[in-house]
């Protein structure tokens, strides 16, 4: 036995060698196909041959997994194959973000199209906090009408792009107001809906906020106005003789109600029927209690923060009375290209992030999925340390693209970038908005600024007067140029809203 060691050794160190290649299965079976070739050990050595070439493997990807990196966002045209297909694999295993592939098209005819995100847990357990919101697009051709119905969710809209008429039926009254794109409406739940696209060119684009209140997490579509699919009509559901009671009309003329409508829940409306039911004031006012208006447009809201770089804009229950007993609130920024916003952080609110135009890319700090990774490393090593608090955190990037949605959990500090050839805009459905705060971390006023001097020596370890000069050198608040972008100084590199 003694005589066989340094052999075995030997052959022990020629095989994690091929190791060195790569941290692939290949590489592992290549390993142990050497330790069993050794003829000239037993099973209780070929067992620690097997063995070492399974730690030296677990040890390795370890390493990789820790010491991954991002690739830095330089434009779809400018990324190489190989990078391309790396990002996209991060992107992937990313559960904060959302792209066309996650959508489930819930309606759809040649005129138009809804799509749900499924339940947010069905990612991640980590989007627990968001579980019971769901969020849905609806893009309706030009000259389109959708078919009335309700649904059993409290919902928060945004008008992202074109104008159309809304219509709402809630306590015995009709409510009727033209819509346009930065507008902001409440639809309580059971609230009867009815929708146009007024425009001869452009598609209506609205983002929804769904936040079920019959089955957690669940929401339906109702639609009364129908036949007998496409869509069925509830009404069809009851015997003929409860609706010959009901109704008080006879069997064949509720056959005949019931028995037309085969051309989807969003169909085409004649140039007529339009102009019948576009004849409305923009917003209008809200019967169902109160003097509150029906929308609020985002764009006409003072900017909470404005400069070259960018605005950002807000509206919550203090602007809009529908929105106060939701807890949330609805913002908007609209980042100049090459700009970019943050690093900052949001005290309460859970931000829902849908990317409206533009292109651009994001970062975040995540604890939690580094907390993940480190668990995973410790358990290939066969560890059971205690994870430490503020032992790292993960970068978070992905590119942004119109039509993704984004999650930004509370507390996380995260950084929009704009694109260097447009201007990105994000709409945020801000979850438990009351009492939130957008903590800067960089720039005029930003938090680490506000330090005693013994706090700053203490934290960083190094001299105050260095902390201060670094954290006082941007002067700019919240919109900052970005990495790739150059200062503009014509009157056309501005964001406009």
């Amino acid at each position: 036995m003694v005589k066989v060691r340094p052999f075995l050794f030997c052959v022990l160190l020629l095989a994690v060698a091929s190791l060195a290649l790569g941290t692939k299965d290949p590489e592992l079976k290549q390993c142990k196909h050497q330790c069993k070739a050794l003829q000239q050990i037993g099973e209780h050595q070929r067992k620690e041959c097997y063995e070492m070439c399974e730690r030296y493997h677990s040890e390795k990807q370890s390493k990789e997994e820790d010491t991954s990196t991002f690739l830095p966002y330089r434009g779809r045209e400018e990324t190489g194959e190989e990078e391309e297909q790396q990002y996209g694999e991060q992107e992937r295993e990313n559960p904060y973000v959302f792209e066309d592939q996650h959508f489930i098209t819930g309606i759809k005819t040649q005129h138009g199209r809804i799509r749900v995100l499924p339940k947010f847990t069905e990612r991640s357990k980590l989007l627990k906090g968001i579980e019971n919101y769901r969020v849905a697009i609806l893009e309706a051709n030009p000259q389109t009408f959708i078919v009335p119905n309700h649904w059993d969710a409290d919902a928060v809209l945004f008008v992202a792009q074109g104008r159309g008429t809304l219509n709402l039926v809630r306590r015995g009254k009709r409510n009727s107001f033209n819509i346009r794109a930065g507008d902001v409406i409440r639809v309580h739940a059971g609230t009867t809906a009815y929708l146009i696209n007024r425009d001869n060119n452009e598609k209506l684009v609205i983002a929804k906020l769904l936040n079920p209140v019959s089955t957690p997490g669940q929401f339906e579509h109702f639609f009364g106005p129908g036949g007998r699919e496409n869509p069925e009509s509830f009404y069809n559901a009851f015997s003929s003789e409860i609706l010959e009671s009901a109704l008080n009309v006879r069997r064949d003329r509720l056959q005949r109600l019931f028995g037309q409508q085969r051309e989807g829940v969003i169909i085409r409306a004649s140039e007529e029927q339009i102009r019948a039911m576009s004849q409305h004031e923009e917003g209008g006012i809200w019967p169902f209690g109160g003097e509150s208006k029906g929308s609020v447009n985002l764009y006409r809201q003072r900017p909470l923060q404005s400069n070259q770089y960018g605005q950002l804009y807000e509206v919550d229950g203090s602007h809009y009375r529908q929105l106060e007993d939701l807890d949330i609130s609805v913002s908007l920024a609209n980042i100049t290209q090459g700009g970019m916003f943050g690093p900052a952080y949001s005290s309460r609110a859970t931000k829902i992030a849908v990317v409206v135009d533009g292109e651009g890319y994001f970062e975040m700090a995540c604890p939690h999925l580094a907390s993940e990774s480190g668990s995973r490393g410790r358990q290939s090593r066969g560890s059971e340390r205690e994870t430490r608090i503020g032992s790292g955190y993960q970068k978070v990037r992905a590119r942004l693209r119109r039509g993704m949605v984004v999650i930004i959990p509370a507390g996380h500090p995260v950084v929009n970038v704009a694109s260097n050839n447009q201007n990105l805009q994000v709409v945020c459905f801000n979850i438990n908005a009351r009492n939130n705060e957008i903590v800067p971390l960089a720039g005029r006023n930003n938090v680490m600024s506000q330090l005693e001097r013994e706090a700053m020596e203490l934290g960083f370890g190094i001299p105050a007067r260095e902390v201060e000069e670094i954290f006082r050198s941007q002067q700019e608040e919240f919109f900052f140029q970005g990495p790739g972008g150059r200062q503009q100084h014509q009157e056309g590199g501005r964001a406009d809203a």
